[in-house]
């Protein structure tokens, strides 16, 4: 059996935890975390698992086999790159880095070390995503001619990353898994209502060679929450409304064309509106399946749904998107 250790206890942690417990209460061995009282929490609930205030005992613990990171953005490499060198299997929180730099050396070290390297991109689990996935693939909606994300509502402010860091992360690792295709530019613009200049509001838009484009609206400040994507095919269309409980997706048989019959001086443009699909999903546990999947890819050698790649492509986009807000919205090539 795999021994885990998880550090950090934070909101993500303590998920984490629990899940683990329920697939099996021997999984984790140790919980680290700086705060003492956190970890008053973890003996009080579960007093077989060991705790620590550092992470240097566990690198040299030998049954440690892997190491889950629920801790700020911005200590996501130091603390990975300390657990790949010391032979542990990471599963690191989003995003996977905040640089492309970090994001790179961090997949070399664990090609190095032969070790699993994977980002919890829980949203690529669900019933739903799965579903688009399947969709796409058998062409259902034709040629993508749009990606529009919102993800917007009141909090939770980040002390260390920026709203698109934090919220457009989600939408990216759903386009970047649908969508084979990388963006060939980026723009962002936002704003920061704050003393830190931690922008709270984001815009993203990328541009790909085959005519799609994408487009991502983040806020920290929505007075309603909001996790609505819509996906545009010549084909047929889709709604993503992942907060709604049942009828997560509709397909609608809606499209148009241009006629043949256009000039230079006036377009003609034909519309189809046929019928709308509501395809029934089945309930399943995506954090608990995110798990599933971390362990089989230690065990069997696979690479993970989540894997170190997709995740560099995100962390590549927020990366060029931060300067493109420095340059006030300024289009930036991806090389």
């Amino acid at each position: 059996m795999l021994k885990i250790a998880l550090v950090g206890y934070g909101y993500w942690g303590q998920v984490l935890l629990t899940k683990f417990q329920e697939l099996n209460p021997r999984l984790v061995k140790k919980v680290v975390d700086i705060r003492s009282k956190r970890l008053d929490i973890v003996r009080k609930q579960y007093s077989h698992i060991a705790v620590a205030t550092t992470i240097e005992p566990l690198l040299n613990d030998k049954e440690i086999d892997a190491v889950v990171i629920a801790t700020p953005a911005h200590s996501h490499f130091k603390l990975a790159k300390k657990a790949l060198l010391a032979g542990k299997h990471v599963l690191v929180e989003k995003p996977m880095t905040t640089s492309v730099r970090e994001a790179e050396e961090l997949i070399r070290l664990s090609k190095k070390r032969s070790r699993v390297l994977m980002v919890d991109h829980t949203v690529l689990y669900t019933k739903a995503v799965q579903k688009l996935k399947k969709l796409i693939n058998n062409n259902v909606l034709g040629n993508i001619k749009y990606f529009d994300a919102t993800r917007i509502n009141l909090g939770l402010f980040q002390s260390d990353i920026n709203v698109l860091w934090d919220l457009a992360a989600h939408d990216l690792a759903v386009l970047q898994h649908l969508i084979d295709e990388r963006p060939y530019s980026v723009q962002a613009i936002g704003i920061s209502h704050d003393k830190k200049g931690i922008e709270n509001i984001g815009y993203l838009s990328l541009r790909y060679k085959s005519g799609m484009i994408a487009h991502f609206n983040c806020s920290w400040i929505s007075p309603v929450k909001i996790r609505l994507t819509l996906i545009g095919g010549d084909k047929k269309m889709i709604v993503f409304n992942d907060i709604e409980p049942t009828e997560k997706i509709k397909i609608y048989n809606k499209g148009y064309h241009i006629s043949s019959d256009s000039t230079d001086k006036q377009m003609l443009v034909n519309y189809r509106i046929g019928d709308v699909l509501i395809p029934k999903l089945e309930i399943n546990d995506a954090v608990i399946d995110m798990i599933k999947d971390f362990i089989n890819a230690i065990k069997n050698k696979r690479k993970p749904v989540s894997n170190s790649q997709l995740s560099l492509s995100i962390v590549k986009i927020l990366d060029f998107a931060q300067r493109s807000i420095a340059k006030r919205g300024k289009e930036i090539a991806i090389p």
